[in-house]
């Protein structure tokens, strides 16, 4: 009787402390518009030291944009939803798949400023004239693949978009990670 008593208070106790947060219900990626169906709200026990989008923020969410790929199980937390279009109006994203010797030795992370750089033909010769430098922002790095590649997107300016495509198809770019000291 004693035990039923603790195990009555303690799930006493447990609901009371829960609170009502908003949760991923479908998988969002990363730029997507957020709709209701995607979100749901949850009662759980939640951390202090956890932050969280509390439950009655939901409708402030909606119409917003995935600022990461959202998991469905997980929690929305605070820096998950921006307002920003990526890429920005007059920006464009590139995708490189590059392998050892075309990337730093210092992993590359979303925000890192970077360089990609045209490197040497055939030949191997490099003139100063031949050298064709784009600057942009890594906005996602993925782990490298079975052959050694790793892809990576950059957001660079529109115009310069189509010849760096150009470029990264023929496999001869490398890039330079600029300092992360701002």
């Amino acid at each position: 009787m004693i035990l039923g008593a603790f195990v009555s208070l303690w799930a006493y106790t447990s609901l009371g402390s829960a609170q009502e947060v908003v949760a991923v219900r479908l998988d969002v990626a990363r730029g997507e518009v957020i709709t209701r169906d995607a979100l749901q709200i949850v009662r759980v026990g939640v951390d202090p030291a956890l932050r969280v989008m509390p439950g009655n923020e939901l409708l402030g969410v909606i119409g917003k944009r995935a600022s990461a790929d959202l998991k469905a199980g997980q929690l929305l937390v605070p820096g998950a939803v921006t307002d920003a279009v990526v890429p920005a109006l007059g920006s464009s994203l590139v995708g490189l798949s590059l392998g050892a010797g075309q990337i730093p030795g210092e992993m590359l992370g979303v925000g890192d400023a970077v360089r990609v750089v045209s490197t040497p033909g055939q030949q191997g010769d490099v003139t100063t004239g031949d050298i064709r430098e784009f600057r942009g922002v890594v906005t996602t790095v993925s782990p490298m693949d079975a052959s050694g590649k790793v892809a990576v997107v950059v957001e660079v300016p529109a115009a310069q978009a189509p010849e760096l495509a150009a470029r990264a198809a023929t496999g001869k770019l490398a890039v330079v990670l600029d300092s992360r000291e701002r």
